[in-house]
């Protein structure tokens, strides 16, 4: 077709889209000169070439809008449009963030209101907006715990614990804050293995980095002995937030002896993510730490808000005050769910995650058989007699408009298969996903080079990723 092409190859001779006749000499006059271009190789076509183009280069993109995503540890999940049409109401969007406080009153109560319901939802004392992505909470976080062990004078805490099945920012974020990783064992059971970590547990720990359930699906059971031994130890215990879906509204990290927790709230409660932003990563804390917290919070006095400064902050993070059209939609989201459907988003993701497990353990090797929380991990296909990788049933799926869910992660499972349905999947997408999985699971017996040679109806074929990766092509053609 037409415009599968690349648009320098549909371009014409002497094709243009629209002539304004700008007086160009200005331009000119106020570009530096070596910054000037004569001469560009750009396509020549239509205003309708151009228009038809990004429309189809848009319809190959995938997006959760569009299909099933069931990308295990990311929580992709559907974000109600209402909370986009709240953050652009045109006395949010039209504000500049160097507006005076008291023209200002109703974003800082909305910040405050956000810092009160995730602070509530978690268990912690107080929430700071400022960090613009999970990553950069988990940072945070990390820099909150270095301050707080040298407020009090104790400068041989230089390490963190991090479990072998972690997130893979947790031991980079450690790393970054300048502390030294020590990696804690799993138990055959997909857990923390808690004698080792008694083993590891030194006064020079500063803390453990942890998400409860674990980045295999599964509840630690043993937090609060976890936590224990961590307190007694003098460190402290810090919250990957990545998957609190399922504990919402049953389960709060405070209550689990959390000391510091991050958010992924643009996976949690609303706004599209992927394709680097939006993002935001509020960092919570107990009432011990809220004067660590970076600069500035939001605080109200009386009938006003104010911003305010912590005593022992660890300084301002970024500028302004964060991602704040993220929190407006995680406001809206909290506000039209309200307090007692909360608990529903944990129930419904959970149950239909051991959905997933109950109906495919048959046809692919199930890691852990205990009931899952939120996500289900599975070692490739269980019948491996002909070769068939998790990497060829995931591309396998793409041709039935499915979106793969993660693979090869976590590492501690080889040829891992991580589904996250999440509790916005009806029971039929559901059923078509085992079905589409299942035949699948079917085609490697009988016809294995399907998969190998899939995807078959994408418009890229399968890349030499490797290649792809060391080698990138970065323009359409070369100048």
């Amino acid at each position: 077709m037409l415009y599968d092409k690349l648009i320098f190859e549909i371009s014409q001779k002497g094709r243009i889209a629209h002539d304004l006749k700008v007086e160009t000499n200005n331009l000119k006059k106020a570009l530096p000169k070596h910054l000037q271009r004569n001469n560009l190789d750009l396509p020549e076509v239509t205003e309708l070439d151009v228009v038809r183009h990004y429309t189809n280069v848009s319809l190959k993109n995938f997006s959760v809008d569009k299909g099933f995503y069931p990308l295990g540890s990311c929580t992709m999940k559907y974000n109600p449009k209402i909370n986009e049409q709240m953050a652009n109401l045109e006395g949010f969007v039209n504000q500049h963030p160097l507006t005076p406080i008291k023209a200002s009153q109703g974003s800082l109560k909305l910040m405050y209101e956000a810092d009160r319901m995730i602070s509530e939802i978690t268990g912690m004392d107080k929430v700071g907006l400022a960090p613009f992505a999970g990553a950069h909470g988990e940072l945070i976080g990390l820099y909150i715990i270095k301050k707080y062990h040298e407020v009090n004078g104790d400068f041989k805490r230089t390490k963190i614990i991090v479990p072998d099945s972690a997130h893979g920012t947790n031991p980079a974020s450690a790393s970054v804050a300048g502390f030294e990783v020590i990696e804690v064992k799993s138990n055959e059971n997909g857990l923390v293995n808690v004698e080792h970590l008694k083993e590891i547990l030194t006064d020079e720990v500063a803390g453990i980095m942890l998400t409860n359930p674990n980045t295999v699906g599964l509840f630690e059971k043993d937090i609060l002995k976890m936590s224990e031994l961590i307190h007694e130890n003098g460190g402290l215990l810090y919250y990957d937030g990545a998957n609190l879906n399922p504990l919402l509204g049953k389960g709060k990290p405070g209550m689990m002896g959390f000391d510091i927790i991050h958010l992924n709230v643009h996976k949690t409660f609303s706004t599209p993510h992927g394709g680097g932003g939006p993002g935001a990563g509020p960092v919570g804390v107990v009432k011990e730490l809220r004067d660590f917290l970076p600069g500035p919070i939001v605080e109200k006095d009386g009938n006003e808000y104010k911003f305010v400064y912590p005593k022992h902050s660890i300084g301002r993070v970024g500028n302004f005050y964060g991602n704040f059209g993220v929190y407006i939609k995680t406001v809206s989201y909290l506000k039209t769910l309200g307090k007692n459907n909360l608990e529903k988003v944990g129930q419904l993701a959970v149950l239909n995650a051991n959905y997933l497990k109950e109906s495919l353990k048959d046809d692919y090797k199930l890691v852990y058989p205990q009931a899952c929380m939120h996500e289900v991990v599975f070692d490739g296909l269980k019948d491996k007699s002909t070769g068939i990788k998790t990497l060829d049933v995931a591309k396998r799926l793409l041709d039935f408009n499915v979106h793969p869910p993660t693979i090869y992660f976590p590492l501690v499972v080889s040829e891992a298969l991580m589904m996250e349905p999440t509790e916005t999947e009806s029971k039929e997408t559901l059923d078509h996903y085992i079905k589409v999985l299942k035949q699948i699971a079917k085609e490697a017996k009988e016809n294995p080079d399907i998969l190998r040679e899939a995807p078959h109806t994408t418009p890229v074929r399968r890349l030499d990723e490797v290649t792809a990766a060391r080698e990138p092509k970065l323009k359409f053609k070369d100048l």
